[in-house]
């Protein structure tokens, strides 16, 4: 379990982020977080074929399998997910 007040990030969501920050040269905020403590990502494939098919059932299509794979890797190492992407909201509740 990861220490309550502690803020993380995985190899996944670092990939997302940084290209789009390097488009705009934010250096500083990168460097910030690849200073981050990152979660290692051990993927449950079962897990997000579970998800997946929730996802379809309840009609929230256009559920990414990256998200998937961030929502199933919280739960996992029991942390919470900040985003506005309301995609989250919907893995999360699984």
């Amino acid at each position: 379990m990861i220490d309550e007040n502690l803020i993380v990030t995985s190899d996944l969501i670092l990939t997302e982020l940084i290209p789009y920050l390097k488009i705009k040269r934010q250096i500083k905020l990168i460097d910030l977080l690849k200073e981050m403590k990152r979660l290692p990502l051990d993927i449950q494939w079962n897990e997000i074929i579970d998800f997946q098919v929730k996802c379809l059932k309840s009609d929230a299509n256009g559920i990414g399998i990256p998200d998937l794979i961030i929502a199933q890797n919280a739960k996992q190492h029991q942390c919470s997910v900040y985003s506005l992407d309301k995609h989250f909201r919907i893995c999360i509740s699984f």
